[in-house]
């Protein structure tokens, strides 16, 4: 296996070579030198979807939310908070599926909040409904070693 993983830059999608062992040392993009993670969610349209989750090594969970949605309201500061606990082991993301209707439909995305898990490009878990920090950190986990 390979000791450098592709990671996509949240700021100008740029995909870089990170070694593995320097995910935990603070990785800066190659092309625009901001962090490759910033302990927060990555606002992602339908084209960024498909480049953070289509080219990146790390595993993408995304919280599918709309703004007149009072759980996915609640929720946000919950998800914001599993970024923190979870980077860079694990790229947080978000996708308003009112501006991103089709990738909605296309992921069959059928109630919001919806937590979907991403490793290499494919989906490996799906959960509806608000959670707190604490269980979407348990959640995540639970479900990467369940890949292994």
């Amino acid at each position: 296996m390979s000791d450098t993983l592709h990671v996509v830059c949240p700021h100008c999608q740029a995909t870089n070579r990170v070694r593995q062992d320097d995910l935990g040392r603070a990785p800066d993009c190659g092309q625009c030198h901001q962090a490759l993670f910033t302990g927060h969610p990555v606002q992602l349209d339908a084209q960024g979807f498909e480049r953070h989750v289509g080219r990146s090594q790390v595993p993408v969970l995304v919280d599918f939310w709309a703004p007149w949605c009072g759980p996915c309201r609640t929720m946000a500061p919950a998800f914001e908070q599993a970024a923190a606990a979870l980077e860079p082991r694990v790229r947080l993301a978000k996708v308003n599926t009112d501006e991103a209707q089709a990738l909605g439909t296309q992921l069959n995305i059928r109630s919001i909040p919806t937590l979907a898990l991403f490793v290499d490009g494919k989906e490996i878990a799906r959960q509806p409904g608000a959670m707190g920090a604490a269980d979407i950190v348990r959640w995540t986990q639970a479900q990467l070693q369940r890949a292994r």
